[in-house]
């Protein structure tokens, strides 16, 4: 989710910046767009491994049940 606002904070930001001639601003949105993305990237890499490791929620439900 944090990506997401970050993309979408930065694509504001952007436009702002085009709007009003301000290369800084445009940048800065520039910036919390790439934020953004990577954040999305990271989040999907550890839900990856987390499901390789543990399974799907419902398998990680189940052998929690089976431990007790």
């Amino acid at each position: 989710m944090a990506g997401k606002t970050d993309k979408t904070k930065g694509r504001i930001k952007e436009a702002a910046g085009a709007l009003t001639g301000d290369e800084s601003l445009k940048r800065e949105g520039k910036l919390d767009q790439l934020v953004g993305n990577v954040k999305e990237a990271v989040s999907s890499a550890v839900d990856t491994v987390r499901d390789t490791l543990v399974g799907t929620p419902a398998t990680a439900k189940k052998a929690a049940r089976r431990a007790r």
